[in-house]
């Protein structure tokens, strides 16, 4: 087998990762780090000719390049994942691997090579429509007067109890929505309701919605459930053992 690894730039693996989004269904999560300027890149060969690529950022400080969270061949050359896989992990010095548990190829590797894995957050998708009302609230478009920096708000009874927006820099056409409710408002449903008109929002925005949350946050999840998402993966970390 005569496979090269070479560090590459974006522009120089950016048809591989077009082929990778297009066979992935759902929000790729760290898609935001080659946009930001987190990533070194790696581009494999053989012969010549591109099979694939890989893709490392900081588990801590993002400048250490530690962590693989992407790692993509081309499906003739994917049976070679176990010859291709220890020569990138070598080659870049990685000690850690970041995935979604619904990328498949990737998770395989993860637990093939890793050791301490561990679940970081909870991945959602829409599942279905919800129709929440509560008496006297209003979902809108945040104004200069609302303070904060979000793009709604859930107003109730003529004051802010909710806000929320997205996030924007991930694969098309998925976003990632967010939304925090004061204090004093909690568990009485506001944290639904905002959220059940996010989703409904970004599908006029003609997005797919997504969201996270913290493995613990108990809270969050209830709350997403609650509002139509159904969990679909999960962020995974593992230590890698150095190859010599």
């Amino acid at each position: 087998m005569q496979l090269e690894i070479t560090k590459a730039t974006l522009d120089e693996i950016q048809e591989l990762r077009k082929l990778l989004l297009a066979e992935v269904s759902f929000q790729f999560v760290y898609n935001k780090c080659h946009g930001a300027g987190w990533a070194d890149v790696y581009r494999f060969t053989m012969a010549g000719s591109p099979v694939g690529h890989g893709a490392l950022w900081g588990k801590e400080k993002r400048e250490n390049r530690d962590t693989v969270f992407e790692f993509y061949l081309l499906k003739p050359f994917r049976h070679l994942g176990d010859k291709i896989f220890p020569k990138f992990l070598k080659k870049s010095g990685a000690m850690f691997l970041n995935c979604q548990s619904n990328d498949t190829f990737l998770t395989k590797l993860l637990f093939e090579y890793g050791k301490n894995i561990n679940a970081e957050a909870i991945l959602f998708e829409d599942s279905f429509q919800t129709e929440f009302k509560i008496d006297g609230t209003v979902f809108r478009k945040s104004e200069l007067q609302d303070g904060g920096d979000s793009e709604y708000v859930l107003m109730h009874n003529g004051e802010v109890v909710a806000s929320g927006g997205y996030v924007w820099n991930y694969n098309y056409p998925y976003i990632d929505l967010y939304y925090e409710v004061k204090p004093g408002y909690r568990q009485r449903g506001f944290g639904s309701l905002i959220t059940q008109e996010l989703k409904k929002e970004a599908y006029r925005l003609n997005r797919v919605p997504s969201a996270r949350c913290n493995i613990n946050n108990i809270a969050s999840k209830a709350t997403l459930l609650k509002a139509g998402m159904r969990i679909c993966g999960y962020m995974l970390i593992g230590k890698i053992p150095k190859f010599k």
